[in-house]
């Protein structure tokens, strides 16, 4: 019955083949220089905080965490769990995998809040961009990964590439949420006040958004995160790669170790980073 409409397909997969295979053939430098740009980044930084003594990276991550949050519970269970992961053999890669989303999250930071700040206030660029980033938070990611994997080549940077189209959205939307939600009363006694656009954006308009631009920036280290097994099918280490090993040889024990180490990575990085920015101006409210 419907034979005539099938019979009749639209060649979009060969259309978005050709789309890549031209890509490949006429911008291969471009692809290699942005690659060995980000693999040089993801190298350093892994480099890095390889050099730190785990034990002393333990202690930095619980001193920080007291002083972000003045939590004696949250700088324990960030000692404790850290040192579970070193217990278990899984530091090397999660060092690797703190690489991986610290270089994600940049990425994201740097492109996704100045496009948020632009949605905000150019209501046509959001709408411009609202199609793409439903699609790129829809889209199963293994079909973004094959022609990362083509122009990028094996290792960390399709894994990188694919993690960041993944968790932009975050950052863009969140941004674009609290600058709209900037009271117009606020905006007006700003102006009535002699503000150019500059003052008004940094002085007003950021400072009022900055909890849900956080609130933006963790989603976008969470969903970093959960790429970590998804980047490991293309050659980025990391935890992923344990995941995927156990996974090929049914080795139940391993799989959960490496499983427990992301978790408590996740666990970890969200308590670490929510909101410590809000919680001190509430901090500072009720002092006055």
């Amino acid at each position: 019955m419907y034979d005539w409409l099938t019979e009749h397909k639209i060649p979009l997969g060969l259309w978005l083949r050709g789309f890549v295979d031209g890509l490949t053939t006429h911008g291969q430098g471009f692809f290699d220089a942005v690659s060995l740009a980000l693999g040089g980044l993801i190298d350093a930084l892994t480099a890095g905080l390889e050099l730190v003594p785990p034990l002393l990276f333990v202690a930095l991550v619980g001193a920080g965490a007291y002083w972000l949050h003045r939590s004696l519970a949250l700088a324990a269970f960030a000692v404790l769990s850290l040192l579970l992961i070193i217990n278990l053999g899984y530091w090397t890669e999660t060092v690797q995998t703190l690489s991986l989303v610290f270089c994600a999250t940049l990425v994201c930071v740097v492109v996704g809040v100045p496009l948020g700040i632009a949605a905000a206030h150019r209501p046509w660029v959001y709408t411009v961009l609202r199609p793409f980033l439903d699609l790129m938070q829809t889209i199963p990611t293994f079909v973004y990964l094959i022609p990362t994997l083509v122009l990028f080549g094996l290792g960390a940077v399709p894994g990188l590439i694919s993690t960041v189209i993944f968790a932009i959205p975050a950052p863009i939307r969140l941004t674009y949420l609290g600058l709209s939600s900037v009271p117009t009363a606020l905006r007006e006694a700003a102006a009535a006040f002699g503000a150019t656009r500059r003052q008004l954006l940094f002085k007003v308009e950021l400072p009022h958004a900055l909890p849900t631009i956080m609130a933006g920036v963790t989603q976008c280290i969470m969903l970093s995160l959960s790429m970590v097994v998804i980047a490991a099918l293309v050659g980025a280490d990391g935890l992923g790669k344990p995941v995927v090993r156990a996974l090929n040889t049914v080795n139940i024990g391993m799989g959960f170790e490496a499983g427990l180490a992301i978790v408590i990575l996740a666990i970890l990085l969200d308590r670490i980073c929510k909101r410590p920015v809000a919680r001190r101006a509430v901090r500072r409210e009720r002092g006055a």
